[in-house]
C-alpha cells in the first residue's frame, strides 16, 4: 500500500456510508495519533488499539506485527441522529506524490472554522486552530468537516 493514511480515511468514509458503528484497520503510530486527535476534537467517538490473543488463524504480514502479534485499530464512529454521520467530508491534502506544506500565516481555515485540518508540525500532530495558537506551520495531512 502506497498511502496508508488515505486508506484509513477511505475506510472511515465507506463505513459511514453504510452506517457502521465501528471500523477496524491496521495499526500504525501515525494513524493512531491522527485518530486520537479526531476523537479529542469530537469527530469520532473513540479509537482503541486492539491486540488479539489468538493469532494462529490470522495470516501475518511483516508490517502488521509488533512483538509477533497482529495489532489493529478499532474506531467507533459518531452519528448525529443515528442516520446522519457526524463527518460530512474527509479529504486527504498532502499525498506521497505531492506534499503540501504551509507556514503559520497560510494555515487553511476549513468551512469558516466549523471544520478542522490535521497538521504535522515539529511539535507533533495539531489541528489548524492549535497550530495557529502555537504560531507554527507544517504539513497539512487532511481536512475534515
Amino acid at each position: 500500500m502506497t498511502d496508508p493514511i488515505a486508506d484509513m480515511l477511505t475506510r472511515i468514509r465507506n463505513a459511514q456510508m453504510v452506517r457502521k458503528s465501528e471500523v477496524i484497520m491496521p495499526y500504525s503510530k501515525l494513524k493512531l495519533s491522527i485518530l486520537e486527535l479526531l476523537a479529542k476534537e469530537g469527530w469520532i467517538k473513540s479509537v482503541e488499539k486492539v491486540e488479539p490473543t489468538d493469532t494462529k488463524n490470522v495470516k501475518l504480514k511483516k508490517n502488521d506485527t509488533q512483538n509477533g502479534r497482529f495489532i489493529t485499530l478499532l474506531v467507533k464512529l459518531k452519528y448525529k441522529n443515528k442516520k446522519t454521520p457526524h463527518i460530512t467530508n474527509l479529504k486527504r491534502i498532502s499525498k506521497p506524490g505531492r506534499r503540501v506544506y504551509v507556514s503559520k500565516e497560510e494555515i487553511p481555515i476549513v468551512l469558516n472554522g466549523k471544520g478542522s485540518s490535521v497538521i504535522s508540525t515539529s511539535k507533533g500532530l495539531l489541528t489548524d486552530s492549535g497550530a495557529r495558537k502555537d504560531k507554527i506551520g507544517g504539513e497539512v495531512i487532511c481536512q475534515i468537516y
